[in-house]
């Protein structure tokens, strides 16, 4: 998984600790919802049953580069 030096450093926070490479791999792959934004990045969306939460998953223009990974507790589908 190639991944940003700002992801690198927001992994190591408590909160973001627990997130799975599995998962985020899974939101890069195969989001449930996705949304373009005005940078070129492209937010991903991907529940994840065990948390009872959505993963969000902000990936560069590159579409596989994970910038960003975190539960978004405002999130609906």
């Amino acid at each position: 998984m190639k991944t940003t030096q700002y992801f690198s450093h927001t992994r190591t926070r408590a909160d973001r600790a627990r997130i799975q490479d599995e998962w985020i791999e899974n939101a890069v792959a195969n989001p449930q919802h996705q949304e373009r934004q005005s940078d070129g990045r492209c937010k991903r969306w991907l529940y994840i049953e065990s948390e009872a939460k959505y993963l969000r998953v902000i990936v560069l223009e590159d579409g596989e580069t994970v910038h960003n990974a975190f539960f978004d507790r405002g999130f609906k589908l």
